[in-house]
């Protein structure tokens, strides 16, 4: 019911109209196993509202991107959905307008135009536009959507960090969220290295342990990168400014002001303390250079995507064939721009999957019948044989939020 509630919330925030009504129904079986899905309630609404686009488009005698574009939300205009504003969502960055142009350039690139995107007709036996060989017969079509979702997942959300300089001049990072695979390993790096002016390889990091760091909600919704990453932020941060003070206060310097960090040192005013000595000295002292930071996953912002696929269809056998998709996603300032594209480009591969092959099937007592990967049929194609798949991320000012996972 959650995910029905949300998804429902979320998506009723993208059309700029005035009255919004939702009804939204669950069906309890009692007899679905339990297992991890991205993404969980949202494909099915933002099919159902897209779905819904495209008919008024057609009804109106209206092009389905033009559509799309008359009724996007704009940057700083407020989100209103069916149970109100959100008080702590925002627009930190907007990208859409260029989401829906790479999908408007594609189009044009294969040879379309007004009409195109829901459009279809007949192929040839060389093919037409850049998609590839199409079979003389075969029908062509091409479908646009569009998506929006909030960057964190609403209420309660928050993560603790520590960030610590050790005794070999290194850091260590101590942080509550688990690495999946996700890449939050190399976000939080990453993130660190940029606030202590060193580098990746300087920085030891330890994860999803009680004993060092304080509890964290999880790693779902894309935590890892906008709710524990702002946590890493703000501790390295804070343990920047403490070795500048400490550094300024060692060498005698005038103010912290005068010092900078280096990849493995302080410069304070011509003179040079290793991080190592340093570590000694604040020793000595009985201090320990060590910051904490903690995010509470609030504000949170939102993050657009855009899609669009040509594909050809047998009409006698109803075989298909993926020709070319694109697909924009505006993810504010990506910290690992390989783990997005890969991300998007294994969404790619999930929803061709759940629309093209997957089934969940239910005997006439309700229970699940495909419980094993022997008995359900899922997508085996490598994504190398999906002809022209792109992926492509806006050029957005804020640097608020970002996203990897």
């Amino acid at each position: 019911m959650t995910c029905r509630c949300r998804a429902s919330a979320v998506r009723a925030q993208d059309p700029l109209c005035p009255h919004k009504k939702v009804n939204a129904y669950s069906g309890s079986t009692n007899s679905v196993p339990a297992g991890a899905f991205r993404g969980y309630g949202l494909g099915q609404v933002v099919f159902a509202v897209e779905s819904v686009m495209d008919e008024l488009a057609r009804r109106t005698g209206v092009d389905p991107l033009v559509f799309r574009e008359l009724n996007i939300i704009g940057p700083g205009e407020h989100m209103i959905s069916p149970g109100g504003e959100e008080e702590d969502l925002e627009i930190a960055s907007y990208g859409l307008d260029q989401c829906l142009q790479v999908v408007r350039d594609a189009i044009a690139q294969d040879g379309g135009g007004p009409g195109s995107p829901a459009g279809s007709g007949p192929g040839s036996p060389n093919g037409s536009g850049p998609g590839g060989d199409v079979p003389d017969g075969w029908l062509v079509g091409q479908g646009t959507g569009m998506s929006m979702i909030a960057t964190g997942p609403p209420g309660g959300h928050f993560a603790d960090a520590t960030v610590k300089l050790l005794q070999d001049g290194t850091y260590d990072i101590a942080v509550g969220t688990a690495e999946f695979g996700n890449g939050t390993t190399t976000v939080h790096k990453q993130i660190t290295a940029g606030a202590l002016s060193t580098t990746v390889d300087r920085i030891a990091i330890r994860q999803s342990d009680t004993d060092v760091v304080r509890h964290d909600t999880g790693a779902f919704g894309s935590a890892g990168t906008v709710v524990a990453g702002k946590a890493v932020m703000k501790a390295a941060d804070a343990l920047a400014v403490q070795l500048l003070d400490f550094a300024a206060e060692y060498l005698g310097a005038a103010a912290p002001g005068e010092c900078r960090l280096t990849a493995d040192a302080v410069e304070c005013a011509g003179r040079v303390v290793s991080l190592k000595e340093l570590f000694q000295a604040a020793r000595a002292a009985g201090r320990e250079l060590s910051a904490d930071g903690h995010w509470g996953g609030s504000p949170r912002s939102v993050a657009f995507n855009a899609q669009w696929f040509r594909l050809a269809v047998d009409p006698g056998t109803g075989e298909i064939r993926i020709l070319r998709s694109v697909h924009a996603a505006d993810a504010g300032k990506v910290m690992n721009p390989m783990q997005c594209r890969g991300q998007v480009e294994g969404g790619v591969v999930q929803a061709l999957g759940a629309t093209l092959f997957e089934n969940v099937r239910l005997d006439e007592r309700g229970e699940v019948t495909t419980a094993a990967f022997r008995r359900y049929r899922c997508r085996s194609t490598p994504m190398c044989r999906v002809p022209r798949c792109t992926s492509w991320r806006p050029r957005t000012r804020s640097a608020r939020w970002a996203r990897s996972r």
